[in-house]
């Protein structure tokens, strides 16, 4: 069960053969290595390269698990083949396969193995050298478009197939910069790195003059927004996530000014509600999609993968923000047992009803209890882990949920569910787990990879390329990773709150009102 997984240390005897699976998690019959290239929906993020196995090599590392994580590293550098005719999603295959080797060669590597020997015998950096492979077949996405803004899916074999969609979102097209940023300084090679660098900054100049927003869907070769939703959720979530997490990495200060534009932003035009979280009279503090050109309300609903924002709201210190956010999906949570995909606020209702597995929420409750130490969100994570285990638990894996009302299952295990949700569960319950031994060592990607914070990252290539850039490129030591704070309001939460409820039991009330919940 999962309990057991989440709250003890897999035996090192013998780890869940689903672990190790070299085909994806819950498939049907047929949807291994046999699937077809045509069948988009599937085929295009699976990949047809043993997903879910690469996608978990650092969750078995972050539990301490030597013996199966050096079994799964081997059986990924024996079996695992990227010269196949695939057409898959640029981003998912850098965030879940480019990523997670990238991690789990870095934890190999590390002289001093702060999870256990995870080092391989022989081990010749055939991992890297994976990594590599993907993304050089990743490359041409970045070929051929007017606006260096990537191709959304690109043919392993072949490149990017001769019907291709011209449309991508700014999500996908936008976050690649943190696994191609890693991969380029661990090679020397600054390919990648630029091609990543390059798309972010065309995204950031097709910003809207007069409010600073963005889109959610763009056209490569005509820099036309054919999305103009601007939103926290799907489509836009990790381009935000990426800008600071590129500057935690890389020192870039570029990237920092990026987010700390891009956060006022959206402090500005998203958020609705009172100022202040946890005093004052008004609605609680809610971030809207909304018309990038003008800031008017665009509908009223939100989806699962904005549960991510309370977390990197905690990276950046606004802690008081992040607490009342998370606790409006956390309200959600409770009513249904999950979070639905899209729930709309006005109608206390969802409005798409499936949930698969996403770690988005259980990721802010490890990064809220990391800040605040509050005992309230080890009972949110107790409360995630007994929906889990009650209504998403089946006889072989964990399922998609298809339905959070009627509780309905689907025949799908997404690798997800083992690379984030699963770890941010773990860490959460584990104390002494070497990464919150480590001084604030660690960041993870938008995957849950985790990576170290070390100076190794910080010594640029990229300005070979783009000369004169290197004034608005000035480093920053680890030991100095601190953003800007634009909510006056938003402190670290003090001491003699700790073991108070982090959200005043009125304004609890209130969120669970607005959710339905009484």
């Amino acid at each position: 069960p999962l309990l057991f997984v989440i709250l003890h240390l897999i035996p090192e005897s013998q780890a869940p053969p689903l672990l190790l699976s070299a085909e994806p998690l819950g498939a049907r019959p047929g949807r291994g290595f046999s699937l077809p290239s045509s069948n988009l929906n599937i085929n295009d993020v699976l990949g047809n390269y043993s997903l879910t196995l690469i996608d978990a090599l650092d969750t078995l590392a972050v539990m301490g698990n030597s013996s199966e994580f050096q079994k799964a590293v081997k059986l990924v550098i024996d079996t695992v083949s990227f010269d196949k005719d695939s057409t898959v999603q640029v981003f998912e295959a850098t965030i879940r396969v480019l990523g997670s080797l990238l991690s789990a060669h870095i934890i190999i590597t590390d002289t001093k193995q702060p999870f256990g020997d995870m080092t391989i015998k022989d081990y010749d950096n055939e991992l890297l050298h994976m990594a590599r492979d993907l993304a050089v077949r990743l490359l041409p996405a970045f070929e051929n478009t007017k606006t260096g803004i990537p191709y959304p899916r690109v043919n392993l074999k072949n490149g990017v197939p001769p019907d291709s969609n011209n449309e991508t979102c700014t999500a996908g097209a936008g976050s690649l910069l943190v696994e191609f940023g890693i991969l380029s300084r661990l090679l020397g090679d600054s390919t990648f790195e630029w091609v990543a660098r390059r798309a972010v900054k065309a995204l950031w100049s097709l910003r809207s003059n007069n409010t600073g927003l963005l889109g959610n869907v763009v056209n490569i070769q005509t820099g036309h927004w054919v999305g103009k939703q601007s939103g926290l959720g799907a489509g836009s979530d990790s381009f935000y996530e990426y800008l600071l997490k590129s500057y935690i990495l890389f020192g870039e200060k570029e990237d920092l000014e990026m987010f700390n534009d891009a956060y006022r932003n959206i402090q500005n035009h998203l958020r609705r509600g009172r100022e202040a979280c946890n005093e004052g009279e008004g609605d609680p503090p809610l971030y809207v999609n909304v018309n990038m050109f003008t800031g008017q309300l665009m509908n009223t609903w939100i989806d699962s993968l904005q549960a991510f924002f309370p977390g990197l709201q905690v990276l950046i210190g606004d802690v008081e923000d992040a607490i009342c956010l998370h606790a409006f999906y956390y309200a959600i949570w409770k009513r249904y047992g999950a979070l639905p995909e899209r729930y709309n606020w006005q109608l206390q209702a969802p409005d798409v009803p499936f949930y698969p597995l996403r770690p988005e929420l259980v990721e802010s409750t490890y990064l809220l209890y990391q800040a605040t130490k509050n005992p309230f969100y080890l009972h949110v994570g107790m409360d995630i882990l007994q929906s889990l285990e009650k209504y998403t638990k089946a006889k072989c894996g964990y399922a998609t949920l298809h339905h959070v009302v009627e509780k309905t299952k689907e025949d799908r295990m997404e690798s997800f569910f083992l690379s984030e949700t699963c770890k941010y569960l773990y860490l959460l319950f584990d104390e002494e787990n070497p990464v919150h031994k480590s001084g604030n060592k660690y960041m993870f990607t938008t995957e849950g990879h985790i990576v170290s914070v070390d100076e190794r990252f910080r010594n640029s290539l990229w300005q070979d390329i783009l000369p004169g850039e290197e004034d608005s490129a000035e480093k920053i030591k680890p030991n100095e990773l601190k953003a800007v704070n634009f909510s006056s309001n938003c402190n670290r939460v003090p001491d003699e709150r700790r073991y108070l409820l982090p959200l005043k039991s009125n304004y609890m009330r209130q969120i669970d009102r607005m959710v339905g919940l009484i």
